[in-house]
């Protein structure tokens, strides 16, 4: 496959997280050609989503230590004598301390398989024994011109490989404004609390029911899991981008329904807006009167430096103290609207958090954050299709042996792929897992704690079922940070019916299960043994069905400096950073296409159908052509042919 690619392009994209993916996206919309590779066989790197099934073959490859061979072993014999090489690692190693528990009897679902999945085909191993075929939705080969999806390992989401036909042919992953009428394709006229809905809210005063593993495994594909954790500020960088560039329209979102507050060992619901600060049961009169000062006064804070400008190097918890709150309305400011740090977040840094929160809130509905339907990984994913509509090419399983460099200039001039192909190109963007360790020798990079459990309820059971939910648990013990829960319920498309998916994130301290499980156990309820049960029920914790912690390496905020022996025109773009938005991949994808091509817009809006201006002549002559017959036309010439197929497209500007 990898003799059918051109040898030459104007960007090679290595890798297909969020900041690559947006780039390969500018790139290919100002007409730059493309090429987009990833040696996973999914998109999205450590920004993926996974069904159950997906992920558990993600842990099992992540928790053992094997080596990848070269498939080309004379790969050297293309390189010049003025050239030398920067090797690129074939192993993803920013993933370390993957623990999964199951909660259940795991023993029961050896023989389930999961619904909707193509049966295993037994098969013979090298030591001659027959052995279980890999299911064939995972065993993706890689698409020279794909649409992304097409190779998420799961069937249901792929149905087309070829571009033309991407936006039309995946209404299960990411559908077009014009098609779907639950579509919240982010119109800034259009969108409105309750259009993301996927499912209509289910109220139920039942209890809980019992969700075996063997139901998990069956059910795998209605889970989407992420690996990453985050929310969409309403207002934040990457919504705007989504409006502006038109990607909006190949995914759906959901509001996020309440933000949460763990204090005094209870959960309780924050109110965030006017209207739910009035309508709290939980505050006094007195106290929604404060907060509704303090609230106002965040908004045009800069407008009254002398109210602040003598706390500016105190902490914002610091300053909270000095405002005449009580204590339970610094704790919602603190951890539940501003999300910031206790100990490590100034006054000015706080103030700014929260004038962020509040301005968000009320654009698309009553909190300030929106989630996509059927996860994170959605997000890379259509600004892959974004790319792959403008003339992208996309190749996963397709790993690069190295970068080829020109002594001379010190400027990189091509990569050679694991099928020993030569592919030039002026500019080359990398993810950071794949530098060598000789290139990232004075990197210090951070780490992220992450957990994911698969639970039977709530965290705070109301009428509706279907909550999405944010909670920042505060530090447990001195020096511990603070943690991030976010809650999905099930009409997020990311977990099966009567269970919830929740995320916990926080910067490592230690290893996450170390970091998290203390969380993890106030919250919710781990043992699954039948006499315990009752304690269980009188606790009215949700119980923990699955759970799987792991660490993830933060590349996020590294100079450029710090890599050594870095070609200029080579560009080293972060994986996932612990934030709960997503504004440094945006800022990060948008820096480093300004260096490239400073006279280009970032991202345009495509050109609208209806605009499309078209040479009268050619108007004219398609009339004349639908007016003959068939049978009387003689066949037409390649050469006509392709004179009647180009058109001049204009971009229609009125008046």
């Amino acid at each position: 496959m990898a003799d059918n690619l051109p040898s030459e392009f104007d960007v090679v994209v290595i890798g297909t997280g969020l900041p690559e993916s947006i780039i390969a996206a500018a790139c290919a919309r100002s007409g730059q050609r493309v090429l987009h590779v990833d040696s996973r066989n999914y998109y999205g790197g450590n920004w993926a989503s996974f069904s159950f099934s997906g992920l558990l073959s993600w842990i099992k490859e992540n928790q053992q230590n094997t080596d990848i061979s070269d498939e080309c072993e004379d790969w050297r014999k293309l390189i010049l004598e003025n050239e030398e090489v920067i090797s690129l690692d074939k192993k993803d190693k920013t993933i370390q301390h993957v623990e999964a528990f199951c909660f259940g009897d795991q023993d029961s679902a050896e023989d389930v398989e999961e619904a909707g999945a193509l049966p295993r085909l037994p098969v013979v191993g090298a030591s001659g024994a027959e052995e279980v075929a890999q299911e064939p939705e995972k065993e993706c080969p890689p698409v020279e011109s794909a649409v992304p999806g097409a190779e998420n390992c799961e069937p249901e989401k792929a149905t087309s490989t070829d571009p033309a036909s991407a936006v039309e042919g995946n209404d299960t992953e990411i559908n077009s404004g014009s098609e779907s009428p639950h579509n919240a394709a982010l119109d800034e006229s259009a969108l409105e609390l309750g259009k993301t809905e996927a499912a209509p809210s289910e109220i139920s005063a039942q209890e809980p029911k019992k969700i075996t593993y063997s139901q998990i495994v069956r059910e795998g594909r209605r889970f989407n899991i992420d690996l990453v954790s985050k929310l969409l500020y309403s207002r934040g960088l990457l919504i705007e981008l989504l409006i502006k560039s038109n990607v909006s329209r190949y995914a759906e979102f959901k509001n996020a329904t309440r933000i949460l507050a763990f204090r005094e060992g209870k959960v309780e619901q924050v109110p965030c807006s006017r209207a739910d600060v009035f309508n709290s049961k939980q505050l006094a009169m007195v106290e929604k009167r404060m907060l509704m000062k303090f609230l106002t006064f965040c908004l045009e804070y800069e407008q009254h430096p002398d109210e602040y400008q003598d706390y500016e190097n105190s902490t914002f918890a610091e300053f909270l103290r000095t405002r005449k709150l009580t204590p339970s309305l610094q704790h919602f400011i603190l951890h539940s609207i501003a999300m910031v740090s206790e100990t490590a977040c100034s006054t000015p840094e706080g103030l700014q958090a929260t004038r962020k929160f509040l301005q968000c809130l009320g654009r698309y509905g009553n909190t300030p954050f929106l989630f996509p339907l059927y996860g994170q990984g959605e997000i890379p994913q259509c600004f892959c299709r974004m790319c792959a509509v403008f003339g992208g090419i996309y190749c996963l399983r397709h790993p690069v042996q190295c970068l080829v460099v020109d002594k001379e200039s010190g400027r990189c001039k091509a990569i050679i792929d694991h099928f020993g192909q030569r592919i030039s190109a002026n500019y080359f963007i990398v993810e950071d897992s794949y530098l060598s360790e000789s290139v990232c020798t004075n990197v210090c990079y951070r780490q992220i704690s992450r957990a994911v459990l698969i639970t039977d309820q709530s965290v705070l059971k109301t009428d509706s079922e279907q909550q999405v939910s944010i909670l920042t648990v505060p530090p447990l013990d001195l020096g511990q940070p603070a943690v991030c829960v976010i809650e999905l319920c099930s009409s997020t498309m990311t977990c099966m019916k009567d269970t919830y998916l929740v995320h916990l994130t926080c910067p490592s301290t230690k290893t996450a299960r170390e970091d998290l499980e203390p969380v993890v156990q106030k919250l919710f309820y781990l043992n699954a043994e039948t006499e315990k049960e009752t304690e269980n029920e009188e606790l009215g914790k949700p119980r923990v069905l699955w759970a799987v912690y792991f660490n993830m390496r933060d590349s996020s905020g590294i100079d450029r400096n710090s890599y050594s022996g870095l070609p200029s025109n080579v560009y080293v773009c972060s994986g996932p950073d612990s934030a709960l938005g997503n504004d440094c991949a945006v800022k990060q994808a948008e820096t480093i296409f300004q260096e490239m091509f400073p006279a280009e817009e970032f991202c345009p809006a495509p050109p609208n159908p209806e605009d499309i201006i078209y040479d009268e002549e050619e108007i004219a002559s398609e009339e004349s052509e639908f007016n003959n017959s068939p049978e009387a036309k003689p066949e037409p010439s390649p050469e006509e042919s392709s004179s009647r197929g180009s058109t001049a497209v204009k971009e229609h500007i009125e008046e």
